[in-house]
């Protein structure tokens, strides 16, 4: 069975400074790179695109709403084509610093507010998809399952990949757990493992987030789960 990793990079200079994004990029399959919309400029995302084109490692475009005083994570009310505008431009602005380190955006992940709004909300969902269909060669789009962006994707013959994540709580309805709810975000590494292993077969990649406490742990213990659950660890797209 083959699973992708992926972790949200490219997000702050402290992390990248400190050797954490660059360890992250030891372990993962696929960096999710902030385009610069809510965290991060676009000399982070150079060092970052080199570092995994020297990893072999896949480079996605982490588009997300343009709010870096709530770091992407608040809702944003704007009119469908605004967005769609927006998203596009941040992609094509990675995939240029990428094809300059000698890689290439190979799949769009939204963040934060963004990801979650599109699981139900078709307007912005459908604001997603336009923008990557304004793309030269339309790339992947990583989502929950079931949401209506995947739908959206996959009608239009967008491929689609669906994720899970290690270290966050879900509903029971297969959502994820809001941030502001106690226990939102899970950090024993034990317990993040286990749920990668139990994802496996439901989904085709598996996130680890970057900013969770201890995510170099977490992401460790995770990929070595899942290759002793005898999966191949390696990108989706």
């Amino acid at each position: 069975m083959r699973i992708d990793l992926n972790a949200d990079l490219g997000e702050s200079w402290q992390r990248w400074r400190s050797g954490e994004d660059v360890e992250l990029l030891d372990v993962v399959t696929s960096a999710n790179v902030c385009c610069g919309a809510y965290a991060g400029d676009a000399e982070l995302m150079r060092v970052t695109c080199e570092a995994a084109v020297e990893r072999g490692v896949a480079i996605g475009a982490q588009v997300g709403y343009p709010d870096r005083a709530g770091f992407g994570r608040a809702p944003w009310n704007v009119p469908a084509d605004e967005l769609a505008a927006e998203l596009l431009g941040q992609v094509l602005l990675l995939d240029e610093i990428a094809r300059a380190a000698g890689g290439r955006v190979a799949y769009v992940k939204p963040h934060g507010a963004l990801y979650n709004t599109i699981v139900h909300d078709e307007v912005h969902a459908r604001a997603v998809v336009a923008a990557i269909q304004q793309l030269v060669a339309p790339v992947p789009l990583l989502g929950l399952p079931g949401a209506v962006s995947l739908d959206l994707a996959a009608a239009r013959g967008i491929p689609v990949v669906h994720e899970g994540f290690a270290d966050r709580a879900y509903t029971s309805d297969g959502r994820l757990v809001a941030r502001s709810e106690a226990g939102a975000v899970l950090d024993d590494p034990q317990a993040v493992a286990a749920q990668a292993v139990r994802l496996l077969g439901e989904v085709a990649s598996i996130c680890v987030h970057s900013d969770s406490p201890g995510a170099l742990q977490l992401a460790r213990a995770v990929r070595s789960a899942l290759e002793g659950a005898g999966a191949e660890v390696a990108s989706a797209p």
